[in-house]
């Protein structure tokens, strides 16, 4: 899996994995960058509605926020 990440400029993507299982397509990011170090994603992708949904945790502020990303057409 390739995965870049902008806010608005490039924060290093320190790991990236998909997987397949009971949940569907899951999807973890890990950052390693300034202001961004240990901070995650972990996603589910729902094929019905086609998008990405989970949690990203901050690790600088120790604090878990619920995200959805659409797919822009």
């Amino acid at each position: 899996m390739d995965v870049a990440y902008l806010n608005p400029k490039p924060i290093h993507v320190a790991e990236a994995q998909v997987s397949r299982g009971g949940q569907g397509t899951t999807i973890f990011v890990k950052f390693q960058d300034v202001n961004y170090p240990g901070s995650t994603y972990s996603l589910v992708y729902e094929p019905k509605t086609d998008v990405l949904e989970g949690f990203y945790y901050h690790a600088g502020l120790k604090q878990t926020f619920d995200v959805v990303f659409v797919r822009s057409r």
